[in-house]
């Protein structure tokens, strides 16, 4: 168990992930908190990540930052994605162990999962087929993650876990149409068109592929639940248990942002992998369970879309 006082470093506390963490752990009482900013602290140089652990010297880490993006941002950084996160990681995970961190979690992502799975998607398909063309680099990267986790694990006895979670929104979101990830696209889509009266809004692909979507609040409390388990498990897959088309999704958030017009697909545009819900299980059996539904999940994340972006 973490204690409240308990020295403990989010990485990447900015981003959607890492401020979820953040808040969460505020709310719960936890007090010494340590952060850094990517100017104050640059987690792709060595020798700086390596100089802050052994000055701070932080019990527990949450890894949660890492260069992330969707489709278009994949297929346009290829070598920036992999580059970065491999650099975050390693130096980070080695740190860690140098400096006797207690726990690390690791944030991974689904698509580490081969693009023909099995579905819904069990931990141990990890490393079972080929994988997504379209984000291959940046899942490569987390792979070498969980792997470096499980070695370290392995080889010294660290209790080092890392964590899958499913498609992520909510507040704080990145909204960028060049880098964001569909539901913050849609969003901004949608509210671009109310706001300047669009007859249609295009959308990539056919709509027709399936997409489990949690909420970043959610993610956040399964990941300090699971900092504070002692299972004994080091991969574990954390999501909302059922899944949306991509058109459903559309549809719900056109509603919620209250625009009348028509939606047309581009079907020259990728896809991605055609279905991607996760088996949870493992971590349902444990006692975490999500809260937010996808309604109410946009509902908030338009809501903070509103009050930062206008």
């Amino acid at each position: 168990m973490i204690h409240k006082d308990s020295k403990i470093y989010i990485a990447g506390h900015r981003g959607l992930v890492g401020s979820a963490i953040l808040r969460t752990l505020e709310d719960l009482g936890y007090t010494n908190i340590i952060t850094r900013s990517h100017e104050e602290l640059d987690l792709t140089n060595q020798e700086k990540v390596k100089s802050f652990f052994e000055i701070e010297k932080p019990e527990y880490v949450f890894l949660a930052a890492a260069k992330v993006g969707g489709i278009m941002a994949n297929s346009k950084y290829p070598a920036d994605f992999i580059l970065n996160n491999l650099l975050i990681q390693n130096n980070i995970i080695q740190s860690s162990y140098e400096n006797n961190v207690k726990k690390l979690l690791f944030l991974g992502s689904s698509c580490i999962y081969p693009k023909e799975s099995l579905v819904p998607i069990k931990e141990e398909y990890l490393l079972s087929g080929k994988l997504e063309e379209t984000n291959k680099p940046y899942a490569i990267a987390k792979i070498a993650g969980i792997t470096l986790c499980q070695s370290f694990n392995k080889q010294y006895g660290t209790n080092y876990i890392s964590v899958m979670p499913t498609n992520l929104y909510g507040s704080g979101d990145n909204f960028d149409l060049e880098s964001s990830h569909v539901i913050p696209a849609l969003i901004r889509k949608f509210d671009d068109a109310k706001k300047n009266n669009a007859e249609n809004v295009v959308l990539w692909g056919s709509g027709n592929p399936m997409r489990e979507f949690l909420y970043v609040d959610d993610l956040a409390s399964a990941c300090v639940f699971l900092m504070n388990s002692n299972s004994g498990i080091d991969l574990i897959n954390i999501g909302y248990g059922s899944d949306v088309t991509i058109s459903e999704l559309a549809n719900q958030i056109k509603d919620c942002v209250g625009y009348d017009g028509g939606v047309l697909w581009d079907s020259t545009k990728p896809d991605g992998t055609y279905r991607k819900l996760m088996d949870s299980s493992i971590l349902n059996n444990l006692g975490w369970k999500p809260k937010v539904d996808l309604k109410t999940g946009l509902q908030m994340t338009y809501k903070w879309y509103k009050e930062n972006n206008i």
